[in-house]
């Protein structure tokens, strides 16, 4: 591919949404820089140079655009073809932008580079580009690596796991320059507190305070209304800090049961819709009592009242004749257990805001 068949947004590095990870705000103007004094490039290519693709930039009729160049080692960035065909035209100098960087990020400014136009990376170039990537910059997320290096994020979090806890961080730093946890676990758990405190809350505002997209914010706000839990299993961490269901299965651990309450069915046709039965499935779906441990230990209470007259009388009926006085005593207790709770509930209700 050569560079005069390019659209013209394409013949220099692109602005994208990795503009702040990979450097196109740290490139200068363009300066005429002489062609003795620049160094190899540290190159993401196997095969550094490649003469047929020399050749046709050196006949191409049109200027070529300018190369980056790191200022502190005068090393090339990207560029190195067209170097070499500036060579074969007897130039003495060339067009350059300059890099202020260090060697780290130039090495990642110049695999971005030849995956946006030029001589394309093959698929073991990007990969290998993405794993040097990993080692020198782990706090980048596997997407900004991706984008970077022209590759899916499922690719480079492989690679990630491959090269084991050196590249394992809490944090990371995506496409847009924002720091994120490297895993929504902790943020999920975190909107989920604040939209019940604050139900009316914007996803916005929820999202900056727990660290999570919008997006994030939505669907952990879908579960709560559904009754799931609001953090996916495969974000779920094990002890060893390790993510996702296949890793439990490989290693024949299991995960404890989530504890989540099954949403009663609604009322049957000719029930009294204003008794327990009928009022139960609302407590059901309320996120403050179906999240927290005392407020689903409630929902179980309460889930043996829901019985109608008739399963009420079919459960006395199975009482055994010797233990019917003992059965008796303990209901009354239990309703006297309940006339207290109820008072205590009851204070709540009333009870002045301070």
């Amino acid at each position: 591919m050569v560079f005069s068949n390019l659209p013209q947004q394409q013949r220099e590095l692109p602005e994208d949404g990795t503009t702040n990870l990979w450097g196109v705000s740290r490139l200068s103007e363009v300066h005429r820089v002489p062609v003795a004094s620049l160094r190899p490039a540290d190159s993401p290519r196997h095969q550094s140079e490649q003469a047929e693709h020399t050749h046709l930039l050196a006949n191409s009729a049109q200027e070529l655009p300018p190369i980056v160049v790191h200022r502190q080692s005068m090393q090339v960035v990207d560029g190195m073809h067209r170097v070499r065909a500036a060579e074969l035209r007897g130039q003495s100098e060339i067009r350059a932008r300059f890099f202020d960087g260090a060697p780290e990020d130039a090495f990642a400014l110049a695999v971005r580079a030849n995956t946006s136009h030029g001589l394309p990376l093959s698929l073991s170039e990007r990969t290998a580009a993405a794993v040097r990537i990993l080692t020198t910059h782990p706090h980048w997320s596997n997407r900004a690596i991706a984008a970077v290096a022209g590759l899916s994020a499922k690719t480079v979090a492989a690679q990630r796991r491959k090269l084991g806890p050196a590249t394992q961080t809490t944090a990371r730093i995506g496409r847009d320059g924002r720091v994120r946890p490297a895993n929504s676990a902790e943020g999920r758990r975190l909107a989920g507190r604040l939209i019940l405190e604050s139900p009316g809350a914007s996803l916005r505002a929820i999202a900056q305070k727990a660290g999570i997209s919008p997006g994030t914010v939505r669907d952990v706000r879908a579960r709560l209304l559904r009754g799931e839990d609001i953090v996916p299993l495969r974000h779920r961490l094990d002890e060893n800090g390790r993510g996702g269901l296949n890793e439990n299965r490989q290693s024949g651990e299991r995960r404890p049961p989530v504890a989540r309450l099954v949403a009663a069915p609604p009322p049957a046709p000719g029930r009294d819709e204003g008794g327990v039965s009928g009022i139960f499935p609302s407590l059901c779906r309320d996120p403050s009592l179906r999240l927290t441990e005392n407020g689903r230990r409630l929902l179980r209470m309460l889930e043996l009242h829901t019985l109608d007259g008739q399963g009420w009388q079919s459960v006395a009926q199975s009482v055994p004749a010797h233990r019917a006085q003992i059965v008796s005593e303990l209901a009354l207790e239990c309703a006297r257990q309940w006339q207290r709770f109820a008072s205590q509930v009851r204070e709540r209700a009333v009870a002045p805001v301070a």
